[in-house]
């Protein structure tokens, strides 16, 4: 099963990973879209029953990708943190930790629509803030998907999925990333965020992931 997949956009060699990022092998750099951080501490907060520990099994994705790929720098594209609510003082923790770790990391977020209400990292976690685009190469890195003339976006926020569908009535929504001739879209990095469905259509590229493997969808 593969956990990578070697993907040619704007005439740069990229990795699709299964862990939904995207690595950048020429500049050691990884981009994620919508890790959304302390998501379910947000909900907690509201008094919905959801899950304790997604803050810290993301991180050790992460962990887990370093550990495979030379990283100096990781670009987040937006909505890092959910709402004000993950802000709660387990998911700080887990958060400066996980910084503690990878101190010599280069940290940016290009800020995202979460990140105006959710509000920037601590400065304790030094990250390298960017309010909506960053110019990197051939690339426009922000959150919102608004394609450009000058540069190709590689953008998020849409938590774009893909439906497999079996001979049957089967069928199975996995997390894509889209991509088109000036745009791509990333899935979102983090669990337990939802998906805005996209269509298979010519000339565009879909590359699914289950978490363990990442494959391309063809075209019809």
């Amino acid at each position: 099963m593969k956990r990578e997949l070697a993907l040619k956009i704007a005439g740069q060699s990229l990795l699709l990973l299964a862990d939904k990022a995207l690595y950048w092998p020429e500049r050691k750099t990884l981009l994620i879209a919508d890790a959304h951080f302390g998501k379910a501490a947000a909900y907690r907060a509201l008094g919905q029953p959801v899950p304790h520990g997604t803050t810290s099994m993301n991180l050790s994705r992460l962990d887990a990708v370093f550990a495979s790929y030379p990283t100096s720098r990781v670009i987040f594209l937006g909505d890092f943190l959910h709402a004000r609510q993950s802000h709660a003082p387990a998911t700080l923790a887990a958060l400066h930790d996980w910084r503690q770790r990878h101190a010599r990391l280069a940290c940016t977020l290009v800020r995202g629509n979460h990140d105006r209400r959710a509000g920037d990292p601590p400065s304790t976690l030094d990250f390298e803030i960017v309010r909506e685009e960053l110019v990197l190469g051939p690339f426009t890195l922000r959150h919102f998907p608004t394609p450009q003339e000058s540069h190709h976006v590689i953008a998020g926020h849409l938590h774009p999925v893909f439906r497999l569908r079996g001979n049957g009535r089967q069928s199975l929504r996995l997390p894509c990333l889209y991509s088109s001739e000036r745009m791509t879209i990333l899935p979102s990095f983090g669990d337990f965020t939802g998906g805005h469905a996209v269509a298979a259509r010519a000339g565009h590229l879909i590359c699914i992931t289950d978490g363990s493997g990442v494959w391309s969808v063809p075209m019809a």
